[in-house]
């Protein structure tokens, strides 16, 4: 169903999983176990670097921001699609989805921002410890996390008012679960030539480049690793950027596979897979990654549980 007699499109319809309905009730719960497990994971970090002392490093000042970026990426997806896993015909008004698109883009380029920004971290930490200080001061960090949010901001603008100044008049069935650029730019009747240079732009900046930046910091710190004399010093620098490393591998990784793919006329179940772990299982899993490995924060969260179990 689509506009009729070249009205415009007021709301699209969210096919989502809807071919499969006798998994939605287990897609359900799920979804919304990986969900509850994100936001209180993520919270706990943020509580953690916000309340002790020994987390007020750079580091520390990054992920927290990173963990606020994940809640509130999930948090643009999660619901909706919970609700509309129970919805019989789940549909969407045409500005819902320029906002579920607008903060969809901005979160995911932040984050991207945010690993860069994590990556040159770790670089100054361990290819120029002498001047780490100097490099990451205070003010340098705010300044790269405001970049962060700042390129987020660019990218949401950018892409959902070329998006949808276009005109919607044809078909209104969105072949995924929430509003992504590529399939909802594939309902537009209009010429979408400016909207897909604006993504290769903004995908080319944003993204393609802050991953170039993360490989060249690592093959710097590799380099750094293959010249430490002793095996205990190389284990003891590879643990402090193997957690930041194995989310840059989940988080990269599938979205390379999602996007950089060659894509047909409408996206599947694998594209749809694909972006269910990258915006649901992904920041479900990062507050084990950086905790679990992780002995000053697992301290922390210690010394949290001791000071409000057992009293100052």
């Amino acid at each position: 169903m689509g506009g009729d007699n070249g009205t415009e499109l007021t709301e699209f319809i969210l096919l989502g999983f809807s071919g499969f309905v006798f998994v939605q009730s287990h897609l359900f719960w799920g979804v919304l176990c990986m969900y509850v497990v994100t936001l209180l994971g993520n919270s706990l970090i943020i509580i953690l670097t916000l309340a002790d002392p020994a987390l007020h490093s750079p580091m520390y000042f990054f992920l927290r921001h990173f963990s606020l970026v994940e809640i509130l990426y999930t948090t643009t997806i999660v619901p909706r699609m919970l609700a509309d896993l129970r919805s019989s015909c789940p549909t969407i008004s045409r500005a819902s989805c320029f906002t579920q698109l607008y903060f969809f883009a901005l979160f995911g380029i932040a984050e991207c921002c945010l690993l860069t920004a994590m990556a040159y971290d770790r670089y100054a930490a361990i290819c120029c410890p002498l001047h780490y200080t100097t490099l990451m001061n205070q003010g340098t960090c705010v300044g790269m996390v405001g970049a962060s949010y700042l390129a987020g901001i660019i990218s949401g603008t950018t892409h959902s008012v070329f998006i949808f100044t276009l005109p919607f008049r044809g078909a209104n069935t969105i072949h995924h679960f929430l509003c992504d650029i590529l399939p909802v730019m594939r309902l537009a009747s209009g010429n979408t030539f400016w909207a897909e240079v604006a993504e290769l732009i903004i995908t080319t900046s944003f993204i393609f480049v802050p991953f170039l930046l993360i490989v060249a910091s690592y093959a710097c710190i590799l380099a750094a690793i293959l010249g430490v004399a002793t095996s205990q010093g190389r284990q003891k620098i590879f643990s402090t950027c193997s957690s930041h490393l194995f989310v840059v591998i989940l988080f990269f990784g599938t979205g390379t596979v999602a996007y950089m793919r060659p894509q047909s006329d409408s996206f599947g179940d694998t594209d749809q897979i694909l972006t269910i772990f990258y915006t649901v299982v992904t920041p479900m899993c990062n507050p084990f990654v950086y905790t679990l490995r992780n002995k000053e924060v697992t301290g922390a969260m210690r010394r949290l549980m001791k000071r409000y179990l057992c009293g100052p």
